[in-house]
């Protein structure tokens, strides 16, 4: 175990924005090893607050579903990976031909817009905080890196399974909302695998040497790609059915109990030294 690299919301983080004393423990323990600790969220960089505030973390997050990499000791976005505007565009018309009721709204590096559908009545406050409109005119040139469409009615596999078949040539699709119908896009090719994969290259970390942990279908390609890739046994089924290994849920402290037990089997001398190289 040289990395470990965790998903946020339904991982370590609840439902009431809190990660455990006991799973603060656990990464703590494992940087302290020497261990590498990265986190990877569908986040966009400005919700990377309960890392800072709850966990101290100053490292590298991958957010926005492996699209954009941020440095929180830096403040500063180190890559990203934007969709085409006229591809983002063809998209919106292509899920809008489908489900004319979808409503969109989009993550730049710098941002948060949307169609003043998307604020949901008990979020209309939102309008007071942010770009609304007419996406077209919201969205500059290549910028988004996170492309979302909402939808009510039916659930996220349904929604999902209507549009993939019509836009995966042309982004990359999931979905990890709880609450709500959501889809998420990429840039084509793009996910959480391909970015934690290229982060731990450049650090000469095999994919053998990862342990990760995730709940959701964002998660799916990471946990597959890993060489010990955890499903949260509180998460969402293509999550659990994406790996035989299965943490014990988030309420339960899993990811911790999962590192407690790594960190106490590896023998003397074993773990990775960062002073080493």
């Amino acid at each position: 175990m040289r990395l470990v690299a965790s998903d946020i919301d339904g991982t370590i983080l609840g439902s009431d924005g809190r990660i455990t004393p006991r799973t603060v423990r656990a990464l703590h323990a494992c940087e302290a090893a020497g261990v590498e600790l990265v986190f990877v969220t569908g986040r966009p960089a400005r919700w990377l607050t309960p890392l800072v505030d709850q966990l101290g973390h100053s490292g590298t997050v991958i957010c926005s579903n492996g699209a954009l990499v941020f440095d929180l000791e830096t403040m500063s976005v180190v890559s990203a990976e934007a969709i085409r505007r006229d591809t983002l565009l063809e998209v919106r018309d292509i899920i809008r031909g489908l489900f004319p009721e979808t409503a969109f709204a989009a993550e730049t590096t710098a941002e948060f817009v949307m169609e003043t559908a998307f604020a949901e009545p008990r979020h209309r406050a939102l309008l007071d905080q942010v770009r609304h409109g007419d996406l077209a005119e919201l969205v500059g040139e290549d910028e988004v890196v996170k492309f979302m469409a909402k939808i009510e009615g039916i659930s996220a596999e349904e929604y999902l399974d209507g549009v993939a078949p019509h836009i995966a040539h042309l982004v990359a699709v999931t979905h990890s909302a709880v609450d709500m119908t959501m889809l998420e896009m990429a840039a084509l090719g793009v996910n959480k695998a391909v970015t934690l994969a290229e982060y731990a290259h450049a650090l000469g970390i095999r994919p053998e040497e990862v342990v990760a942990f995730g709940d959701m279908p964002n998660d799916v390609e990471m946990l597959s790609w890993a060489g010990e890739g955890y499903a949260m046994s509180s998460g969402h089924p293509l999550a659990l059915a994406a790996t035989v290994l299965h943490a014990p849920g988030l309420e339960d402290d899993g990811v911790a109990q999962v590192l407690e037990r790594k960190l106490a089997e590896a023998p003397a001398g074993r773990m990775p030294d960062r002073a080493a190289g």
